[in-house]
């Protein structure tokens, strides 16, 4: 019997954390015009919630750890435990409860009137990454590498495919490889079909895969000719499997019915502007970080209904949980509001002090940078990171850029000096817009040019730098002058 009341407790005390955390989670991953349709949602819904005519003036207090009350569950638990007679429970003490010294509120904080937000005519946000996130938790085979599904979550592009190697996130995270990769091919089974791919050949193969009759033919042109498949050398593939054409065109029949981008579909096409999230602009040999509210009104624990209830001195235990409820979201609700804005500043606070070069000079200044690097600054978790950066927007004196931007992998230069590997896609872009469109340069050409400009890389590389770029094979850019 007492093993059993033990085991209840620590169920009911799962209860009361995890929400607070889930939602904390929640919010920091929502971008400005995804959060604001949140705040008005939860303005409609509870009765505790209040918005003010006109936003107060800026404040600087911000409440971090706010008390929460508790449930009247384990108010329920507590009669038990006192072996109070169970014919009327236990009465909350609502004065100690509502009437505390702190006054639970969001009071936006307004851009100085010489910073202007300057908005980008491009679709920002995406349901993508919860659709993934809510098949990710209900996945039991992945409950020991959430952290490394909240990593790869968190570095998905656009179009849904994984847009840092495995590599970087073990070394990001110290944990195995093999681990990293059982995790993403647990992802990558979800759907859509493709999700996670780390390139177009692998998308393309996950969707065969999952298909209810295997293309085998369509599998060898994947893994045995798909740089000729790209080209499409119809005859080179025929040769090289031993098939007939006609079943080199069926099998580009099929590959052509797939889905070249999984996380397309899944973008918010009513959205066509990226909103800044975060606002850095230099004052003197300062910055100033402001975070963008955008039109999230000044909201507050309603004082009428807090009053009402108070002066209720008994009330039925129906009423009583559904107030309780009520009050304890919107105290959470509040609280992780704070959180996020808090967790932002802090972040975008240590990304500047680690790039202050580029928020001075530009972007040929970018350092590398891991998030681990952040998160040992701000002492946060890399998959809190990962949510941060993942789809929000800053608005520099350079132009706005995903806080994603400022991420990267290291390389050392010839001079011995650590770069970021922007900076070399960079550089590989500028050398490719300059060649000769008559003879374009080769991988090989490519990966010399680049060590005279002092970045000594394999020719494997460029061609996955190149990749990533969407730039063409020389043989697709060259042109007819």
């Amino acid at each position: 019997m007492i093993q059993t009341l033990r085991q209840d407790l620590r169920q009911r005390l799962e209860q009361t954390i995890q929400p607070l955390q889930i939602l904390r989670s929640e919010l920091i991953q929502l971008p400005l015009l995804e959060l604001e349709l949140r705040v008005s949602a939860e303005l409609e819904e509870n009765p505790f919630l209040d918005e003010a005519e006109t936003p107060e003036e800026e404040t600087t207090e911000t409440k971090e750890d706010l008390p929460v009350p508790q449930s009247a569950e384990e108010l329920d638990e507590e009669d038990k435990e006192e072996k109070e007679p169970r014919t009327e429970a236990k009465e909350v003490d609502w004065e100690d409860m509502l009437n505390d010294e702190d006054y639970y509120e969001y009071r936006p904080r307004m851009l100085p009137s010489n910073v202007e937000i300057h908005e980008v005519p491009r679709a920002a946000t995406t349901t993508m990454i919860e659709l993934i996130r809510s098949q990710m938790r209900t996945d039991h085979k992945i409950e020991d590498g959430l952290e490394i599904g909240e990593y790869i979550l968190g570095s998905l592009n656009h179009d849904g495919y994984l847009d840092v190697m495995v590599e970087e996130i073990v070394e990001d995270l110290g944990v195995p490889y093999e681990k990293v990769m059982r995790v993403l091919r647990r992802i990558q089974s979800y759907d859509p079909p493709g999700i996670a791919a780390r390139d177009l050949r692998e998308c393309l193969l996950i969707q065969l895969y999952r298909q209810k009759e295997l293309d085998k033919t369509a599998v060898r042109v994947l893994t045995e000719t798909y740089d000729e498949f790209i080209n499409k050398k119809y005859e080179i593939i025929a040769k090289k499997l031993e098939i007939s054409l006609e079943e080199v065109r069926d099998v580009f029949v099929v590959l052509t019915k797939l889905n070249p981008k999984p996380g397309e579909g899944l973008n918010d096409e009513k959205q066509n502007y990226i909103v800044p999230d975060l606002v850095v602009t230099q004052v003197g040999e300062d910055f100033e970080i402001y975070l963008h509210d955008g039109t999230i009104p000044n909201f507050y624990v309603n004082q009428e209904y807090r009053d009402l209830v108070l002066s209720k001195k008994k009330v039925d235990k129906k009423t009583r949980e559904f107030v309780h409820k009520k009050l304890e979201s919107a105290r959470w609700f509040i609280n992780a509001i704070h959180q996020r804005r808090n967790t932002m500043i802090r972040t975008m606070r240590a990304i500047v002090n680690r790039q202050e070069n580029f928020f001075r000079f530009g972007k040929e200044h970018l350092k590398p940078m891991i998030l681990q690097d952040i998160a040992d600054v701000i002492e946060m978790d890399i998959a809190t990171i990962s949510r941060v950066t993942n789809g929000k927007y800053v608005q520099t004196d350079f132009g706005v850029f995903e806080l994603k931007y400022f991420f990267s992998q290291r390389m050392e230069a010839n001079d011995g000096e650590e770069v970021s590997t922007k900076i070399i896609k960079s550089k590989l872009k500028e050398i490719v817009d300059k060649e000769n469109k008559a003879n374009p340069n080769s991988d090989e050409k490519l990966a010399k040019l680049l060590s005279q400009e002092g970045y000594t890389i394999a020719r494997r590389t460029v061609q996955k730098y190149r990749e990533q770029l969407n730039i063409p094979v020389k043989r697709l850019r060259r042109e007819i002058i």
